[in-house]
């Protein structure tokens, strides 16, 4: 039989400890048929297959993406981005420009707005905004997704203007004169702003309810279902052939389901049941048991549920064990208490969900070990695989209780503050000097026994694979005492592919290349081994084979 397509002359990284290196692969169907040399490869190609020159590039197993929004992250490449927009008349004419090129648009939005898009000292309000655009509603996001400013008219159309409850770790900031000062932290903040966009804040739900809209016409759904294509082949075409989407409804997986029905996904997607602390624990059972079952192949799967302990630190949502380093006496509000989240755990482990918690905060962290804790005591041990997402700061005492819970750390590359364009400030005041050393602590984390994923979050951050990895590995200490917390090009790798593959227990099938295992490669523009770090961000996927098929041909990058 012969092969469908064989790629050779490649530097192949396998990422399978007992055959680490390779030069040609054949893969055909959906499984790899034969990794080896060239010549025992080549012998496989037919009349009919496909055979690529690598040209000594270096060829990977499809990046697995541990930790995006796929449907926020669609409609973001639609929306103005902010990303290296630096003081006022920068900004307003990047606004302004935008608005002029969509004059239809019921509101504007921004991403990636630094927190320090004015200056190190001035926090924007809706005044600033409103001299850039008074007339139109305007909401600019914080690259984090977790604050956003709008301007007047868009705080009055959204009735808060005013205020509102918005409840426990959520605010809309208020000024001296007793309104909205524009500055919204947190979902429930800033939904009723981003409900007058044009996908009437649809791609927001996932995260910030874990509910599924209303009264959505088949047109918006229609509509929904191209904005998500988009965003698939994007992903393919920066060699993602998997990702974990860390916010998740039945509007999202019956959207994606349709697509696979109808299309074929191009990407695998893990899917979350997401949990809000206003749900009964009875949903685990009800709900995510049952979506689980329902979806559950190679392409598109759900068997994990997600939640948030905290918010962000930058946004003061953040939870420590001490104090905010500027700020006595606040320490941030949990989103779930202690015993909440124990019983949260203990049920999705007992009903075969895994678990994969925000947590920034190094308090936030602690509860999420001790609710993992209790259910290990709980279930007896079972393999549950549960993560915490971001772990922006973790306390030294807390570092072995990854290896000793089995607690896999989900961390981003492109998040420290210093690294992939994003400022210092406020982030190194708000946690202090004594936390500097345990935070992002990737390196101090895998030496404690913890296994690592890497991922960008986005739209967060920036989505290409190589971006990150590149990030990973340039990544410079914040002061001469600090340590290095880099980890090497095989081990950034392998959080990227074979470990990503181990946390949604499909380590059987996909992360590695070798016969038998699902045809997902990436075929890179050079040798990531002899690329320096500071330009391994300059590769990019040639080709992304996913299930066998080419989901991406010719280029990509940022």
């Amino acid at each position: 039989m012969s092969a469908e397509i064989v790629i050779h002359n490649a530097r192949i990284l396998t990422m399978d400890d007992e055959h680490p290196r390779a030069e040609a692969i054949a893969l055909t169907g959906n499984r790899i048929m034969a990794v080896g040399g060239n010549a025992e490869i080549l012998t496989l190609a037919g009349p009919k297959t496909r055979v690529v020159d690598a040209g000594g590039a270096t060829v990977l197993p499809g990046f697995n993406e541990a930790h995006m929004h796929i449907f926020g992250g669609s409609v973001a490449l639609g929306e103005l981005s902010l990303f290296g927009v630096k003081g006022f008349d920068t900004l307003s004419k990047a606004v302004r420009d935008y608005a002029a090129s969509n004059p239809d648009l019921p509101l504007l939005v921004a991403q990636t707005a630094d927190y320090t898009i004015l200056s190190e000292t001035e926090r924007v309000t809706r005044h600033h905004l409103d001299r850039i655009m008074s007339d139109r509603p305007f909401m600019m996001v914080a690259p984090d997704r977790h604050t956003a400013w709008a301007n007047t008219i868009a705080l009055e159309k959204a009735g808060i203007l005013q205020g509102r409850d918005v409840g426990v770790g959520n605010e809309i900031v208020m000024g001296e004169d007793g309104l909205a000062n524009g500055e919204l932290r947190e979902s429930n903040a800033i939904r009723p702003v981003a409900t007058m966009s044009v996908t009437g804040g649809r791609e927001g739900l996932g995260v910030g309810t874990g509910g599924d809209p209303e009264h959505v016409t088949s047109e918006e759904r229609a509509a929904d279902i191209e904005v998500l294509k988009k965003g698939l082949a994007y992903c393919a075409s920066l060699g993602i052939t998997s990702f974990q989407n860390m916010d998740g409804n039945l509007y999202q997986l019956e959207m994606l389901d349709e697509i696979e029905r109808t299309e074929s996904l191009p990407v695998r997607v893990r899917m979350p049941y997401h949990m809000k602390n206003f749900m009964p624990l009875s949903d685990l059972e009800e709900k995510a048991a049952a979506w689980n079952a329902r979806f559950d192949t190679d392409k598109l799967r759900c068997n994990f549920v997600k939640l948030f302990m905290d918010g962000v630190t930058e946004g003061e949502t953040a939870v420590f064990v001490d104090d905010y380093a500027h700020k006595p006496g606040w320490k941030g509000e949990p989103l779930f208490s202690g015993e909440a989240f124990n019983a949260v755990a203990t049920e999705a482990n007992r009903l075969g969900l895994s678990v994969a918690v925000h947590a920034i905060g190094d308090g936030a962290v602690r509860m999420v070990l001790d609710g993992y804790e209790a259910s290990i005591i709980a279930n007896g041990g079972k393999d549950s695989r549960n993560r915490i997402e971001h772990i922006e700061v973790v306390h030294p005492d807390d570092i072995p209780r990854f290896a000793e819970t089995g607690t896999i750390a989900s961390m981003q590359p492109t998040h420290p503050p210093g690294s992939a364009g994003l400022p210092l400030e406020p982030y190194l005041t708000y946690i202090g000097r004594e936390r500097w050393p345990y935070a992002f602590a990737w390196k101090t984390l895998v030496d404690a026994g913890a296994k690592i994923v890497f991922a960008t979050d986005w739209p967060v951050s920036p989505l290409p694979p190589l971006s990150c990895i590149g990030d990973a590995l340039t990544r410079k200490p914040w002061a001469d005492d600090m340590p290095d917390h880099r980890l090497s090009l095989h081990e950034t790798l392998a959080a990227y592919t074979r470990t990503s593959a181990w946390v949604e227990y499909m380590e059987d099938r996909k992360g590695v290349l070798k016969p038998g295992y699902l045809a997902d490669v990436v075929v890179l523009s050079g040798d990531i081994e002899a690329t320096a770090s500071e330009h391994i961000a300059s590769l990019s996927p040639v080709f992304t084979i996913c299930n066998g098929r080419v989901t991406f041909e010719g280029g990509g990058g940022r």
